[in-house]
């Protein structure tokens, strides 16, 4: 490392006076390399969750974005020839930015999840039948969808291009990828920080214009480049705008959008305030103070006073000590719990957002109460910290708008698996009761959730449905613990048994346990059978076609005509290292948690192993490699026989060490690998294109998780990178 600190900027080797390759560029080599690492790798945060917030399909596939712009970076490398101009990434973007920005554009491009929705086998919320002819509207939606793709796809190629470029013509081609990844990581970081401070997307594209701003210096087109620039930040500005709306924020996970209701208008509107997230209705703040009820006999009728979900809790197991919710949200089951003689509540929210929203609007305050203590935490990460005992313990909704980093998991995965649930069993006292409510869209989801329930607890559980009304959204309830208290409470209380009664006559619910159960392993709570949903398959194809699209684009038949062993061999080392971080981004959810700050230090440790890897190739220069290939295999085969959660009992900052250490060691030695293969690779820009190829096939390769289960990732891993020793370049070095 300390020769890439004393090498001096390169000279072009293949860009010669006026051939435009590389001209216009800042004068410093190296800085363009790091500045359009940082830059890129901010963008793609950036659009991942920007169009996953406003177009909700693509936050059931986040991956999509991400392999669009793996494909975009991939083939600009290998037109690496061609010249860079800023304006080939702002013109699409601005394109882009406007069709997000602009409420009407917006809405329209919104109803793309409306129009898959019908082709899909994977349980999206607040899905909306169009009226068209089913066919129609899925090749509308194809098409909407590829249209987007192509845009994304326009604005990574001259990112790809200028970094093959700028790697090619480094005399030292290790130092110049420690810079990639060094900038890479600044790029990652600096979205986590605007993120973290709840910041809206104008303030995310006034970051990226700074730092393009380093490339106007040198362009030729200067005027038009700040103009483009000045006019995707104003665009930019209507981002989440709302006429509906009053308010907007954008928490770590999501857009929250919330404005007061007015039920006088007759409008059928439940609650005081709505909460949409990713532009579908969430959730409502709902009064239920006994004075408010007095005053409403119209909205409010006597006979289900008092036994609205949020009061239900309490009605089965009366006065508990403790009581822990998991999902608290905006405060509805805090508040209900503690009109019921709560005397501690323990409130676990993942979204810091949702809970302020809470504390500002909820009319009955929950959260200024003494009783309540609020927890920022997954609740998967709570269940394994916590060794309080609690009475009872409510699920509130906890259905999640969207997938965790990287995985096909949603953010509530992993809270209903079969070792989740009997985590969360072992939190009862003796006699505590397990009260679980869940709005679910499909019937097979209603039998997962009891099976998985009978399967902990030993006992079938107690299910019945909620009907909607202005005591709140309603769901399916399911109740396990000490059964037999909760049979006595309701035999004492004719007004709760007559409820219960007939809300199970009015939605009967069969539970006929067939269903498989989530485990962490296969933890895909939405979906009916092991199986690749056929959404993916589409996306698929359209995949297939934007590349075909791509190299007509391009004008290049260089793809074929240079893909060769050592492309292959790049392309299988990309692979492995896409499935292997999505491996690990798994695991380590189950025990450190599926928070967002969790993610980006899984993701920066990554980067960092690389870094800590290109520093160590320098020194084992000397040695023959094939030993790094073995510890390589070797330690992706050992982690499949290491259950990571066995450490969930550890203080956190040991079992992240623990955790860390052994998802990386793998990271490590792919690293040493790739970079002894980098560095004598004829073409740089080739085999970094080949490489993020490889990743575009791993992101896709990664959907056999719905069939096999996440740990068996690990053996296609394993075997990727034998293949990738087979193909490794050949070198008359014999350690090579």
């Amino acid at each position: 490392m300390a020769e890439a600190q004393t090498t001096p900027d390169p000279v072009p080797k293949s860009a010669a006076p006026g051939s435009g390759i590389t001209d216009h560029l800042p004068a410093s080599r190296t800085a363009a390399l790091f500045v359009i690492s940082v830059l890129g790798l901010f963008l793609e945060l950036l659009l991942i969750r920007w169009v996953s917030t406003e177009i909700r399909i693509f936050a059931y596939l986040q991956n999509i974005v991400l392999v669009v712009c793996f494909l975009g970076l991939g083939m600009g490398c290998w037109d690496s020839q061609k010249r860079f101009r800023l304006q080939d990434i702002l013109v699409p973007l601005g394109i882009l930015v406007t069709l997000l920005s602009v409420p009407f554009t917006r809405r329209y491009l919104g109803n793309i999840s409306n129009l898959l929705g019908g082709i899909s086998d994977l349980v999206m919320w607040d899905w909306l039948a169009t009226g068209l002819n089913p066919i129609i509207a899925s090749l509308i939606g194809v098409a909407l969808t590829l249209g987007l793709m192509v845009l994304l796809w326009e604005i990574f190629v001259p990112f790809g291009r200028l970094l093959g470029r700028l790697l090619s013509d480094h005399p030292n081609p290790i130092a110049a990828y420690s810079v990639n990844v060094a900038g890479s990581l600044l790029g990652i970081w600096l979205f986590v920080i605007t993120s973290a401070l709840d910041l809206p997307p104008v303030a995310w594209f006034v970051t990226f214009a700074l730092l393009a701003l380093y490339f106007v210096g040198s362009s030729q087109s200067k005027a038009r480049d700040c103009l483009l620039l000045v006019g995707i930040i104003a665009v930019s500005s209507l981002a989440g705008w709302d006429p509906g709306y009053t308010e907007t924020h954008w928490s770590p996970y999501q857009k929250l959008s919330g404005r007061a209701l007015n039920r006088d208008e007759g409008n059928g509107e439940i609650g005081t305030f709505r909460i949409n997230v990713n532009n579908a209705n969430y959730q409502e703040i709902i009064d239920l103070r006994p004075e408010t009820l007095a005053k409403r006999p119209d909205l409010y009728p006597l006979a289900q006073r008092g036994l609205s979900q949020y009061d239900l809790p309490c009605k089965l197991h009366p006065n508990p000590a403790t009581v822990l919710i998991v999902g608290a949200g905006s405060g509805n089951d805090v508040a209900g719990v503690l009109r019921n003689g709560a005397k501690r509540v323990v409130a676990v929210e993942i979204d810091p957002v949702i809970i302020e929203i809470g504390r500002k609007h909820h009319p009955e305050q929950p959260y200024a109460d003494p009783r309540v203590t609020v927890v920022l935490d997954d609740a998967r990460s709570y269940f394994a910290t916590t060794n309080e005992k609690f009475d009872l313990i409510v699920f509130g909704l906890l259905d999640s708008h969207t997938t965790t980093a990287m995985t096909n998991a949603r953010l509530d995965h992993y809270v209903y698996t079969r070792e989740s649930i009997a985590r969360a069993k072992d939190l009862l006292t003796d006699g505590g009761v397990m009260f679980l409510s869940f709005f679910a869209e499909r019937p097979f989801i209603v039998d997962r959730m009891s099976r998985t329930l009978a399967e902990v607890f030993g006992t079938k559980p107690l299910v019945f449905p909620v009907v909607s009304s202005n005591y709140g959204r309603g769901g399916d309830i399911f109740v396990n613990g000490d059964l037999d208290a909760v049979n006595r409470q309701i035999d004492a209380d004719p007004q709760l048994a007559r409820q219960i009664r007939e809300w199970q006559n009015a939605f009967v619910i069969n539970t006929p346990g067939t269903t498989s159960v989530p485990t962490d392993d296969w933890p895909y709570l939405y979906l009916e059978t092991p199986s690749i949903p056929s959404l993916y398959l589409v996306f698929a194809a359209a995949l297939l076609v934007l590349f075909l699209y791509g190299r007509r684009r391009l004008g290049s038949t260089e793809f074929h005509s240079r893909w060769d062993r050592s492309s292959w061999h790049f392309c299988l080392l990309g692979a492995a290292f896409m499935l292997l971080e999505v491996q690990n981004i798994s695991k380590a959810a189950v025990v450190l948690g599926n928070t967002w700050v969790v993610n980006a230090v899984i993701i920066s440790g990554v980067m960092v192993m690389i870094l800590l890897a290109n520093a160590l190739a320098g020194w084992a220069k000397r040695m023959p490699v094939w030993p790094v290939y073995v510890a390589l295999v070797g330690s992706c085969l050992g982690l499949y026989f290491v259950d990571l959660s066995r450490f969930a009992f550890l203080p956190y900052a040991t079992k992240a060490v623990v955790v860390g250490l052994l998802t990386s060691l793998p990271m490590l030695f792919s690293g040493l690998v790739f970079a002894r293969s980098f560095e004598v690779a004829p073409r740089k820009d080739a085999a970094l294109g080949a490489n993020l190829f490889g990743a575009l096939v791993g992101a896709i390769l990664q959907s056999v998780t719905f069939v096999t289960g996440v740990k068996a990732l690990l053996l296609i891993v394993a075997g990727l990178y034998l293949l990738a020793v087979v193909t490794r370049p050949r070198t008359n070095s014999a350690k090579v």
